[in-house]
């Protein structure tokens, strides 16, 4: 079975730790371990399947992941890589 690369971006590092804060301020550490499981388990699973999650609403170009009912991931396909761009806060005014 084919393996893909997982990149991470810049934007995509600073918001997920910004998430991992925010879940740490408001909850617990179980919460946000939690949180980094779902991500792995993610991950884990667009390694294989590249095209596990839909295409994004609001740009085509990207896919969109949920997560938790507050936050998703979205990320884009580049040849055998899949390159993570952002997490955000599905409640928020977001560019996904």
């Amino acid at each position: 079975m084919k393996q893909y690369l997982i990149s991470w971006s810049p934007q995509a590092e600073e918001t997920y730790l910004n998430t991992l804060s925010q879940i740490l301020e408001k909850w617990t550490i179980k919460e946000a371990e939690d949180f980094e499981a779902k991500v792995e388990s993610i991950l884990e699973k667009l390694k294989t399947q590249k095209h596990l999650c839909p295409p994004s609403c609001k740009q085509k170009s990207l896919r969109r992941c949920v997560i938790a009912p507050q936050t998703s991931l979205v990320y884009q396909i580049k040849n055998d890589i899949i390159e993570l761009v952002a997490f955000f806060d599905n409640r928020s005014d977001h560019l996904y």
